[in-house]
Formats: C-alpha cells, sequence, structure tokens
C-alpha cells in the first residue's frame, strides 16, 4: 500500500464505521420503541381500574380506567374528522371525580353543526384510557377562544382553561346514550426506526463501496 492511498483509507473506513454506528442505534432504537408498544398494548388489553391517585404519562398512558363522576360546566371543542361522520369536534369536559379531583374527559365526536347543542352536566359513568396525546407542534394555531375551537388537545393548557390536573381519559364507552360518539383510540407513537436502520446500513454499504472503486482507481494509476 502507498502512501496516497492511506488518506482515502482511512477516510472510507472512519465513515463506514459512522454509518454503521447509526444504523446499530437505530436498531437499538427499535428495539426500545417495540418494548413501549407491547407494553401500551398489554395496557389497552388490560382490564379496566379506578384512575390512579397520581396518573404520570411514563407509566399511565393508554392505561384502561374507569370512574364514575359529575361533568362540570364548561367545554372545550378540538376541531376534528371523524370517517365517515365527516368534520366535527372533539368536547372536553372538566369531570369531578369522587374523590374530588378534577380531570379532563374527552367525550368524544360531535357533527359540527351540533357544535353549540346543550349535552350533559352531571353524573356519569365512563371506561376509557387515560392518554397525554402529543398533537402540537411549531405549526399548530392557537385556540380561537372567542369561537372556543381548538385545533389539538394539548392537556396542560386545557387543564390551565377548565382548571382541571392535567390527566386526560379519552372515553370508550359512557352510560349517557345521547353524548358524543367515542372515538378509536390511537396510539400516535412513530416507529420508523427500523427504516432508519435499513438507509444508514445502505449506505455503509455504498460508502465501502466507493472506498473501494477509489483505493482501485488510485492503485491502477500508481501500477
Amino acid at each position: 500500500m502507498t502512501r496516497r492511498m492511506i488518506a482515502p483509507l482511512l477516510f472510507g473506513v472512519v465513515g463506514v464505521a459512522i454509518l454503521l454506528s447509526l444504523g446499530i442505534w437505530q436498531v437499538q432504537r427499535l428495539a426500545w420503541k417495540n418494548a413501549i408498544l407491547n407494553e401500551i398494548g398489554t395496557r389497552l388489553a388490560a382490564e379496566a381500574v379506578a384512575i390512579p391517585s397520581a396518573p404520570d404519562p411514563a407509566v399511565d398512558a393508554y392505561r384502561r380506567v374507569m370512574a364514575d363522576g359529575v361533568i362540570e360546566p364548561g367545554e372545550l371543542d378540538v376541531y376534528t374528522s371523524n370517517p365517515p361522520q365527516g368534520v366535527g369536534y372533539r368536547a372536553i369536559v372538566p369531570l369531578r371525580l369522587a374523590d374530588g379531583r378534577l380531570v379532563l374527559l374527552d367525550r368524544g365526536f360531535v357533527p359540527i353543526e351540533n357544535k353549540d347543542d346543550a349535552r350533559l352536566v352531571g353524573p356519569i359513568h365512563v371506561e376509557g384510557a387515560l392518554v397525554w396525546p402529543q398533537e402540537t407542534d411549531f405549526f399548530t394555531s392557537e385556540p380561537d377562544q372567542e369561537k372556543n375551537i381548538w385545533f389539538a388537545r394539548d392537556v396542560p393548557l386545557m387543564a390551565k382553561a377548565l382548571g382541571t390536573l392535567p390527566v386526560m381519559v379519552v372515553t370508550e364507552t359512557s352510560d349517557d346514550p345521547n353524548g358524543p360518539t367515542p372515538m378509536p383510540l390511537t396510539v400516535n407513537i412513530p416507529n420508523d426506526h427500523l427504516q432508519y436502520a435499513i438507509t444508514w446500513f445502505l449506505l455503509a454499504v455504498v460508502w465501502a463501496g466507493m472506498t473501494g472503486y477509489l483505493l482501485w482507481r488510485i492503485k491502477r494509476r500508481i501500477d
């Protein structure tokens, strides 16, 4: 090997090592994310329990719960769609639990034309799941407070608006036959680590191939 080949070789080895390490890291992230999704699946498949005394998003997200409480006045409407019913709103209300705590209750879907209809204020039994949805980002519009139209479920901000704890229960069933339509519970946790890992590994192969080709060209010119 000549001195002219050392620098390209080192550059190639370092590049391949970095790309392989990124691929391995994504594989590790994939295992971690799959464990989280499996745990969420276990929680959703379990029997409903009482709302924990101090719900923690790290351990209680998507835990199925049941509660007897009282819906208090106040409703926040989150613009959404619910095929095939079309566009409408999620009705978020304050729920006073038997122990006195006040939490957010996502009652479900209300068609757009029924936004301002009167809905239950009073005792209710609900079963659902605890959620802390991550629906806001840099592009999310601020709520239209005058028209009471929100564009994402923001638990801390909604809790502040309604004076509740930053805890949300998404309704699956309730004993209010005329209430909003419960919406399917979705797990909004992206899991693209396999694609990322494959991309990094393929780039490592390409980098190694380009390095080999460069070294072959240098060797030919020397010979």
